[in-house]
């Protein structure tokens, strides 16, 4: 049956061929787009997209052999149909055609029925291949939203990602956390995953626009990562998305205002060399992957957020040293730590450089 929408690309340098097909396919509901020579093909795919291509070999400017190799090359026009028609017999040119990429022949003199035919499967095959693209895009998306957006960057600009394997990088990482979670869920019961959901997903563009990924979350927290060639900037980056999280809680906390009871979250950042890559996690009933940061740097980092009060930001010694010139910095003293062995001195985030305070 045919598809009256389907859009059919004639590619032949001979007008009387050109004018044959049209002849054969208009009164069946096909749209027509001709093209006279290999160059004008490709211009007019892009600029008509047609559903398949009827393509002659024996063409001036380009040969049918090689517009098809250059669209089935193009991610973009590699699953539009492309059926040659040749008048030549040889079975060296079907071979070409197939290392073209070619779809389907047709020898002329073109057989009316066989042409009908070939075309209908075709186009049968494009839609199945599309319905199934479009199922394996669907579910991909979906995926993509357990992937830190670093992750998802390097896997589009190479797929075997050999830098995804594990190692040693400089990076910041961040830990935020929503003040009195536990007191927060008994008094909210149902809606604080509701409401801790929509604070962190305002976060998020912070997050990003600063270069960090959301590497894990829990039912009160995020850790975030900020990796970076420059050590000094991805520090001053987390520091700024640090600051831009609790100007985001307090305007939503302004617009939730007699909604829901506001929250207030506390913030820990540390810096210096982790462990950055895959981590596989198998058991009896499978295995599981997560893309995370591990060492001394990021347990550091999560013990200061966790003697942070609600709405400040604490940082490491590292920390402090590598944002001095941009923001101000002051002691809070030196604290023994869960888990780490030696006291550390944590400075608290008081303002920008511009704001005339120095750091003590």
């Amino acid at each position: 049956m045919t598809d009256p929408k389907a859009k059919i690309l004639v590619v032949d340098d001979e007008e009387k061929n050109v004018k044959l097909m049209e002849a054969i396919l208009l009164p069946r509901g096909y749209t027509i787009v001709t093209a006279f020579n290999g160059g004008e093909a490709l211009e007019k795919v892009n600029d008509e997209s047609p559903d398949l291509i009827l393509l002659d070999v024996m063409m001036p400017v380009m040969n049918g052999f090689d517009v098809c190799k250059e669209l089935k090359d193009d991610v973009d026009t590699q699953l539009i149909p492309i059926v040659i028609m040749t008048a030549l017999g040889d079975i060296n040119d079907r071979v070409k055609g197939i290392e073209a990429g070619a779809d389907d022949f047709l020898t002329k003199p073109v057989n009316r029925e066989e042409l009908l035919a070939r075309i209908q499967t075709s186009l049968r095959l494009k839609k199945t291949v599309e319905r199934k693209v479009d199922k394996l895009r669907g579910a991909q998306d979906y995926l993509a939203r357990f992937v830190p957006q670093s992750v998802k960057q390097q896997i589009e600009e190479n797929p075997e990602a050999p830098q995804l394997e594990k190692s040693d990088q400089d990076m910041s990482a961040l830990f935020v956390d929503v003040s009195g979670y536990t007191k927060l869920s008994e008094d909210m019961r149902q809606t604080a995953d509701f409401v801790v959901e929509k604070y962190f997903s305002r976060f998020l563009d912070c997050i990003h626009a600063h270069e960090g990924d959301v590497t894990e979350t829990s039912g009160d927290g995020l850790m975030v990562i900020f990796p970076g060639a420059a050590p000094e900037k991805h520090a001053v980056e987390a520091t700024k998305a640090a600051l831009e999280i609790l100007q985001r809680t307090d305007d939503l906390n302004e617009q939730l205002n007699g909604i829901f009871e506001p929250i207030s979250v506390h913030i820990g950042i540390n810096s210096g060399v982790a462990l950055l890559g895959p981590t596989k996690l198998e058991g009896t009933s499978g295995a599981r992957w997560t893309y995370t940061a591990l060492g001394p740097v990021i347990n550091l980092a999560a013990r200061i957020a966790g003697i942070a009060q609600g709405g400040t930001i604490l940082v490491g010694p590292e920390t402090a040293r590598r944002i001095e010139r941009e923001f101000s910095t002051r002691e809070i003293g030196k604290k023994q730590l869960k888990n780490v062995r030696d006291e550390v001195m944590v400075y608290q985030v008081v303002g920008t450089a511009e704001d005339g305070m120095v750091s003590t």
